[in-house]
């Protein structure tokens, strides 16, 4: 998420006109059309943040927004600066997760200068340290939520030890998960993924567990000098927080073991279900959003569909991308329809509701009509309905807006564009 660690602009031109391409239906045409064609489409241009956001979102306490931003036909590219250093995000979602996770930061430094966290740290460094004293600066890693270090014991805890331990391992293992358990707790109290891939918040998190799990420390304690909450209340449905909750709860391989009985439990093949677990562009959280929100789909058929389309996820923003998808169907389940089958026609996930309707979820910011789309998205709609003559209406879901040419060109195919869902629609984080 720093910009040191992102790909050079090229290399995220390349991400947008090729890897979302195969994800959603509004993309950038990599070739220019030709002079007479020219005035049909639209082309991306740069935007302006103060334009496209709300007030509270372009600059807050320890950040702002460059006003500047990248925009490649359905995504916004965000470069904000902070206290704590220069993050680019990508995505409206994104950077509204970013903007918590700074505050979030923000509220574990203040902790560092309390009286509390001192001794704390003060007691922990006493102690013999099992599994690396650079726990405290070095970034865990975010598929085990301990130091690599431990990586491989750690994952044998799956389902228990399997073989006996000495008694150095079972320090090594009691410290490993003393210190992932505060660190999740300190992450749901502050209202952050614990397995962000922002590593300054990792790096605060680190520290904060470290003194609190060895260092006698209680989580509520070591907060107490925020004051009040430690993050902003967020209103979501008790299904999100379920999720939420699971994730704060337990380790990863027990995630694991619990998102592997959702998909069983729904039918997803097994050899499917594993390389869905398995898959490095998710995070431990994507994951359990994605099965808990298809699980809360009762039984809609389809499910395997939209997982081997996850399957072409290769990063971060992809796999944000189809988490977001899944959230969407579940909060349409929740509040309006029942979910009755998933399918994928082309770039686009269809899913068939209880009134003769079709939604298609989009996560994108805002959508122009490119010639990209219009090569893609009329077919993949037409393609839709010769297998389901019986849908009346058809409708494209938009977590924020689509240009006034695009609304009337979907309109022309029969597809009404629903903009703003994330007024209705709520998102884990």
């Amino acid at each position: 998420m720093l910009r040191t660690s992102l790909r050079s602009e090229y290399s995220k031109r390349t991400f947008f006109a090729v890897c979302f391409a195969a994800a959603i239906m509004l993309v950038v045409s990599t070739v220019e059309a030709p002079a007479a064609e020219k005035g049909k489409f639209e082309v991306p241009d740069y935007r302006t943040a103060s334009q496209i956001l709300p007030p509270e979102l372009v600059s807050g306490p320890h950040y702002k927004v460059r006003e500047k931003v990248a925009f490649y036909g359905y995504m916004h590219s965000f470069t904000v600066d902070s206290d704590y250093g220069v993050f680019e995000v990508t995505g409206d979602l994104a950077l509204r997760k970013l903007v918590k996770e700074i505050g979030a930061i923000a509220s574990l430094q203040e902790v560092k200068k309390s009286q509390a966290y001192l001794s704390g740290m003060k007691t922990a460094v006493a102690q013999p340290i099992e599994f690396g004293a650079n726990m405290i600066t070095d970034p865990v890693d975010t598929i085990t939520g301990v130091p690599k270090g431990v990586s491989t014991l750690f994952q044998n805890l799956k389902t228990g030890l399997n073989s006996p331990a000495s008694k150095g391992e079972d320090r090594k293992v009691a410290q490993a998960l003393a210190v992932s358990s505060s660190k999740r707790e300190l992450a749901s109290k502050l209202g952050v993924d614990v397995y962000s891939t922002n590593k300054v918040l990792q790096k605060e998190l680190n520290g904060l567990a470290w003194a609190t799990s060895l260092g006698s420390l209680s989580v509520s304690a070591a907060l107490a000098p925020v004051g009040g909450p430690a993050a902003a209340a967020v209103t979501i449905t008790r299904t999100a927080q379920q999720l939420n909750e699971i994730v704060d709860q337990y380790p990863p391989a027990r995630l694991r073991q619990i998102n592997e009985q959702r998909l069983q439990s729904m039918g997803i093949p097994s050899d499917l279900s594993t390389r869905f677990l398995d898959h490095q562009s998710y995070t431990p959280t994507q994951v359990t959003i994605i099965a808990g929100s298809l699980q809360t789909l009762s039984g809609a058929k389809g499910a395997d569909a939209f997982l081997r389309y996850a399957l072409s996820a290769d990063d971060e923003e992809s796999a944000n991308f189809f988490q977001h998808i899944a959230e969407i169907l579940k909060g349409y389940r929740e509040k309006f329809s029942t979910v009755e089958e998933i399918s994928v026609f082309g770039p686009l996930v269809f899913a068939k509701t209880s009134k003769n309707t079709a939604i298609v979820p989009l996560p994108i910011d805002y959508a122009l009509w490119t010639e990209r789309a219009a090569e893609r998205v009329p077919d993949a709609v037409r393609s839709f309905k010769a297998m389901n003559p019986n849908v009346k209406n058809i409708e494209f879901w938009v977590t924020g807006n689509t240009s006034r040419i695009a609304k009337d060109e979907l309109a022309k195919i029969g597809v009404q564009t629903k903009w703003n869902i994330t007024s209705t629609i709520e998102f884990a984080y």
